[in-house]
């Protein structure tokens, strides 16, 4: 008899959580003398419920009937100190991430989601995306409906994915990296009527910002890739390694939101990042015309299409891009403008222009913005054909000589500023080595390491020996060497990074023509020693 008084009392039995239920429900004020006292009963529930998911099904059972979550909301709301909030949203998001059955049904969840915290200096917010990023780890197609409020099959309220958004610039990176991961998590629940809710207003306003977000690192970019040129400038060159580090990150999201394959996201995405940053980056290096925005140096402006068409790397965006960049050499050679009919055999041709057409599209159905106030956009693409269906051919038909007067990106591929030039490298090896570009793009390029190959198929396609024959990198080699070859013969060494770079894209360049250094090329490297 003695025994039993002292026997200990089993913690993960059915009658201890109730009793402890029972204790909570006994609770009318949380306030600093009982504070400790109701966080010990959060945990003890938490661990039995976590406990009887797997052991105990009976457990579990209590806890739905017992609407056990109804008491963790009533706890919020009789709360007069709010230190209680952090250690409850934190054995939620244990009991979340451990549990294989459901426990969203009643609504409970969402309150806690729409609950009035109080955010403002203090350290609740890590706590609070924590518990949200696990309870979207939980959406699946059966239990998203727990979560949208829905009115004749449209999806008018999503607290869950609109209170995340509230931190998706917040200072810590570790809550920008949880919001995003809960953003992915909702997208590829892939729902019909959730993307319908995504894709239009207001919630759509989160790709439009994001986009934003990222035009005002490149020009914060820019800025300090001009400090970097200053002396004593060691502490920017750092700063930008890790300002550079984010606008990557931000990258490889956009490249995760694209691969959930949802057309309507896709395009609201492309639109975006086409109309507000690529566009205004690209128009100014193509030197058609006046810009009234914020103007990148030449060298950010190119590394920054780079990185993005390497990263995002989407089939339009690519191609469109490049036929930006090779449309004047491209109608000069074609003999054709975005107006005129094509005849119905040349689909290659037709394929240049459609992709050219895919871009404007892209821009000028893109989102309202302070760009699209500024100018517009459907007369600039007008100025825009008038200019290049105008542009003289851009290379001399006597093979070796360079003509004076060039257009577009071009044009960097033969200064003598080193860091335009090395730019330039880069972002025409990056379109080359796409596996998306079109064919003919990449003839136009001439930078292929089957471009032999590729020759034969469009030759016997038909007759477009003067491409092959004219494209920029086969045309223009050794004048694109003869750069390269200045830069490493430098009699003041440029930086050590710039000539590891200049190495690399030499290597590149060779394989690309599968050839081997000469005499020649030898003896030109000596006159610049």
């Amino acid at each position: 008899m003695w025994r039993s008084l002292w026997r200990s009392v089993d913690r993960f039995s059915l009658q201890y959580f109730k009793y402890i239920i029972n204790e909570l429900r006994k609770i009318n004020v949380v306030d600093k003398l009982n504070k400790e006292f109701v966080v010990d009963i959060l945990q003890s529930i938490v661990e039995i419920v976590t406990y009887g998911d797997k052991h105990d099904s009976s457990i579990f059972e209590c806890f739905m009937e017992y609407q056990v979550l109804a008491e963790f909301v009533r706890v919020l709301k009789i709360s007069k100190d709010s230190k209680i909030e952090a250690p409850l949203l934190q054995y939620l998001s244990i009991m979340i991430q451990n549990m294989d059955n459901y426990c969203f049904s009643n609504e409970y969840v969402n309150s806690i989601i729409s609950h009035q915290f109080e955010f403002e200096g203090g350290d609740l917010a890590p706590y609070y995306i924590s518990f949200l990023r696990a309870v979207s780890c939980k959406l699946n197609r059966d239990t998203l409906c727990l979560f949208v409020k829905v009115q004749e099959d449209t999806v008018v309220s999503f607290p869950l994915y609109s209170e995340a958004l509230k931190f998706a610039q917040h200072g810590e990176k570790m809550i920008q990296t949880a919001v995003r991961a809960l953003t992915l998590n909702v997208y590829n629940v892939s729902d019909d009527m959730v993307f319908q809710y995504l894709t239009t207003p207001p919630a759509s306003k989160y790709f439009l910002d994001l986009v934003l977000s990222m035009r005002e690192q490149c020009i914060h970019l820019d800025g300090l890739v001009q400090a970097t040129k200053e002396l004593g400038a060691r502490e920017r060159r750092k700063e930008l390694v890790l300002e550079t580090d984010k606008f990557v990150d931000d990258l490889y999201y956009l490249k995760d939101i694209l691969s959930v394959g949802d057309s309507r996201l896709s395009r609201l995405v492309l639109q975006n990042l086409f109309s507000l940053l690529v566009f205004p980056i690209l128009f100014p290096l193509l030197q058609l015309g006046e810009n009234d925005g914020p103007t990148l140096s030449v060298v950010t402006s190119l590394y920054i299409v780079s990185h993005l068409l390497q990263i995002v790397d989407d089939k339009d965006m690519v191609n469109s891009v490049a036929s930006f960049i090779l449309y004047p050499y491209t109608i000069s050679n074609f003999g054709i403008t975005g107006k005129e009919k094509r005849a119905e055999g040349a689909s290659q041709t037709e394929n240049l222009v459609n992709h050219f057409n895919k871009g404007e599209e892209l821009v000028c159905t893109g989102p309202e913005s302070e760009i699209a106030e500024k100018m517009d956009i459907s007369c600039l693409f007008e100025h825009l054909r008038e200019l290049m269906s105008s542009i003289s051919q851009p290379f001399s038909n006597t093979s070796g000589n360079i003509q004076t007067e060039r257009g577009g990106i071009d044009l960097y591929l033969f200064t003598d500023n080193h860091s335009q030039l090395l730019a330039a490298l880069y972002l025409f090896i990056v379109l080359a080595e796409s596996k998306d570009l079109d064919p003919l793009l990449t003839l136009v390029i001439g930078l292929s390491q089957n471009i032999n190959m590729q020759k034969e198929v469009m030759l016997s396609n038909g007759s477009l020996s003067h491409i092959v024959d004219g494209s920029i990198f086969l045309r223009h080699f050794p004048q694109i060497l003869n750069g390269l070859f200045k830069i490493l013969s430098y009699k003041q060494p440029f930086p050590v990074v710039t000539q590891w770079h200049t190495g690399w894209f030499l290597q590149k360049l060779l394989v690309f023509q599968e050839r081997r250094l000469v005499d020649l090329d030898f003896q030109s490297f000596n006159v610049w020693i």
